[in-house]
């Protein structure tokens, strides 16, 4: 379950400092509200994610963590938790010149290790490849090699993760859609699925249009769409549902 705010090329003004180690960095907490969660311990769940993205001197990175409380009646625990660590090693920042070719602007080492209760420890590697489309703000296409580094986990295979954002002007404000697609498309596990995850955010720039640019992609408030076939690799276990959200970028 990946956060659609995995922006490793999000245009936000630079933070630079340690002589441009860092170039910029992101911090933001979001607060989600949904039901019609399959494989959970309730169908009603709320979600307090911490979130941090940035670009640095060989590359960029994204991270995240999932704190979920589950709501109504549930049988086990009442919580849990998931989180990713997502860094890439940019080919152009590592070899000092531009790797570009049509609409490719670079290439990366992408890597992401994920963590959670239970079984779902694992390691992914792959190529990552930036796109310059016209009307996105980023498009990042990633292939990944899945590796379980846990006992149980049986998810090893292939996937492939687009991760977008588009900025569409209203009235004194943005609509940013934005999010990311994970699909599993080769399982080297009878008892593992292929599957596919869909989950994008629409958000209104709430903070911009009430106080103006200095608040711009600061408060964010819309909804999430979660689409994922075969769920957690289950045969059969296809969930479709949204969530309201709130996010703040501090």
């Amino acid at each position: 379950m990946k956060k659609t705010c995995l922006c490793l090329a999000l245009m936000l003004s630079p933070q630079a400092f340690a002589g441009d180690l860092v170039q910029w960095w992101d911090f933001s907490a979001t607060a989600l509200y949904g039901e019609d969660y399959d494989l959970a311990p309730s169908d009603k769940q709320a979600t307090v994610t911490l979130e941090t993205a940035g670009a640095w001197k060989y590359g960029d990175w994204f991270a995240f963590q999932d704190f979920i409380y589950f709501k109504g009646d549930h049988t086990g625990m009442d919580s849990t938790t998931y989180g990713e660590i997502s860094p890439r090693f940019s080919a152009s920042k590592i070899l000092g010149e531009k790797i570009a070719f049509g609409p490719i602007t670079d290439l990366s080492l992408a890597l992401t290790y994920e963590e959670g209760e239970g079984p779902v420890h694992s390691l992914l590697y792959g190529l990552g490849v930036d796109v310059a489309v016209p009307y996105f703000t980023y498009l990042n296409f990633n292939t990944y090699r899945r590796n379980g580094m846990s006992s149980g986990n049986i998810s090893d295979g292939w996937q492939f993760t687009p991760v977008f954002r588009i900025d569409i002007p209203v009235g004194s404000a943005n609509i940013i859609l934005d999010g990311f697609i994970d699909w599993v498309f080769a399982s080297d596990n009878d008892g593992y699925e292929e599957n596919f995850h869909f989950n994008p955010q629409l958000k209104y720039d709430l903070g911009k249009s009430l106080f103006g640019d200095h608040k711009a992609n600061k408060l964010l408030v819309g909804i999430e769409y979660d689409l994922w076939t075969n769920k957690y690799g289950v045969k059969g276990v296809d969930q479709d549902t949204y969530s309201v959200i709130a996010q703040y970028h501090f």
